[in-house]
């Protein structure tokens, strides 16, 4: 099944090229990448779950 968003800051800024998680019951089950205008695509099982979004905190840097 593939899942389709279109995700815009409030602030207006970009998320081009962030890396997001789908994740059912909090866990992740599927990838993908945010594309220029906000779209992102998720190819995922069907099933039944309450489904959420977050950024993959892997691109988070640290000291």
């Amino acid at each position: 099944m593939t899942i389709k968003l279109k995700l815009e800051l409030a602030s207006g800024q970009s998320l081009k090229g962030a890396p997001l998680e789908l994740l059912a019951k909090g866990v992740p089950i599927a990838r993908a990448v945010l594309g220029e205008q906000g779209e992102v695509m998720f190819d995922a099982r069907p099933g039944t779950a309450q489904l959420a979004v977050r950024v993959d905190r892997t691109i988070l840097k640290t000291r």
